[in-house]
């Protein structure tokens, strides 16, 4: 008898672990997000994902080069195997249109411009090693958020959800707080790919009521919903014992309980008039350019105090191929007050130990542009070179990891792969890739594709 490789494969996981496969069952049969035990050790117990859209310069924010000022202008000439990221016609050097500083105990370096970050950096983990594949901003979002440039997999909030559960069954495990238009690549940036539906994450809308349909129609009372919910799932589980194949009817028949559950939680978690006049202001909500992010940072902590387990907040976009000291110094006026506020008020709260802060764009930019011959100061899209920070949660905090090059044109020292990057951030968080596992399409699928390594040098 012959035994093929694939079936020899899935044979094998299916007695090897099938011991952890009928815990994991049982876990499901009481709720699919219900909490689970962390895989290995790992001090983080939630993640707040702070997802840069368009591409920060790292030359422009943590990671200063001053041989820039030196070639300013200058034709760009590539040297060995540098290479601008999107090189076409005459190329020019341009340097750092903002002034750069040590800050805190650590002697950080950090643009002055980030007059409020600056206070919180021996909070920080600044990391320069990261490397991606694309330069392309969907195809490079996508395998920022899934692992995958190509879309379709899991957002590693839904990892996340899948590997660990959430705290609260009244809410979703991964929620999502975007801007009034989506991220590029959409809702795939945060979607369940082959996982069950109920690890897909829950967007919050900006504008008018975060969740649509959040309360019941006139003359509705809860009551008369409970019923209907009742009857509909007597229907929904008679069709599931006839259709056992169709596993999403059971997702949805959770989805319609959750949705049920949040009609009476949600609107007072999402009512930031609670919060004193002090923490409104330390977020710069009502006040202007900071309002809108800093709301989403404020309600950020809500939800994680309540027990969801992941949430990303989006921001953007920085794709400034021109005139950067407006575009970035605008963008970063409106995000510096509410992220060291958002630190901050974890810290003072005796939160950031358990919850990992993760800072990121989907690549860095170039140390060159064609763009006026250089002179309106922008870049282009550079997938060598970026600067990622994390707070919290077991990182080595106020250490600066990693390096780029004297021209911040690629990475040079501890340098990783994306996939090395999502390895880490879930052993922060107690879980381990090769043991994260789903199978589908004939093989158990992880985050990282294929495999990855822990950037030790990230860890406290």
């Amino acid at each position: 008898m012959t035994i093929h490789r694939r079936d020899f494969l899935y044979g094998l996981g299916a007695t090897l672990g099938t011991v952890a496969f009928n815990a994991l069952a049982q876990a499901e049969s009481r709720s699919p997000t219900a909490p689970r035990a962390q895989q290995v050790a790992g001090r983080a117990k939630n993640c707040i994902f702070l997802m840069m859209e368009g591409g920060p310069s790292h030359i422009d924010t943590f990671d200063p080069k001053p041989k820039l000022k030196e070639l300013h202008l200058q034709e760009f000439v590539r040297q060995g195997e540098m290479k601008s990221a999107m090189e076409s016609g005459k190329r020019y050097y341009v340097q750092s249109p903002f002034a750069f500083h040590k800050a805190g105990e650590c002697g950080a370096d950090i643009a002055t411009n980030w007059e409020h970050l600056a206070g919180c950096v021996d909070d920080i983990c600044f990391y320069r090693g990261c490397q991606v594949d694309s330069v392309n901003h969907p195809t490079a979002m996508y395998q920022m958020n899934t692992g995958n440039r190509f879309g379709g997999d899991p957002a590693i909030g839904a990892w996340v959800t899948y590997g660990l559960g959430t705290l609260n069954q009244n809410l979703p495990g991964f929620m999502v707080l975007p801007e009034v238009s989506y991220a590029q690549g959409g809702a795939a940036n945060w979607g369940n790919g082959f996982l069950p539906a109920h690890y897909q994450g829950t967007p919050l809308r900006p504008k008018g009521s975060p969740i649509l349909d959040l309360s019941p129609p006139a003359g509705i009372t809860r009551e008369h919903q409970r019923e209907n919910l009742d009857f509909l799932a007597t229907l929904n589980q008679q069709h599931a014992a006839l259709h056992p194949e169709h596993a999403d009817l059971s997702a949805r028949m959770e989805a319609y309980e959750l949705a049920f559950r949040m009609q009476s939680q949600v609107p007072g978690l999402l009512d930031i008039t609670q919060e004193t006049p002090h923490t409104l202001a330390m977020y710069g909500v009502d006040q202007e350019p900071t309002d809108a992010f800093g709301r989403r940072c404020l309600l950020a902590r809500r939800l994680i105090e309540q027990g969801v387990r992941f949430v990303q907040l989006y921001a953007g976009t920085w794709d400034s191929h021109d005139y950067i000291a407006r575009a970035h110094g605008n963008l970063v006026r409106q995000v510096d007050r509410p992220i060291a506020a958002l630190l901050t008020d974890l810290k003072q709260r005796g939160l950031l130990d358990e919850t990992l802060i993760v800072w990121s764009g989907e690549f860095g930019r170039s140390p060159d542009n064609g763009v006026r011959g250089g002179t309106a100061y922008g870049r282009d899209h550079n997938p060598h070179a970026m600067t990622i920070w994390l707070a919290g949660g077991g990182v080595n905090a106020g250490h600066t990891i990693g390096a780029t090059d004297e021209m911040g044109a690629t990475a040079v020292e501890c340098v990783h792969h994306v996939r090395d990057l999502h390895v880490t951030l879930l052993k922060l968080l107690g879980l381990d890739d090769n043991k994260l596992t789903y199978f589908h399409g004939g093989r158990f699928k992880q985050l990282s594709q294929f495999g990855g390594q822990v950037i030790d040098e990230l860890l406290s």
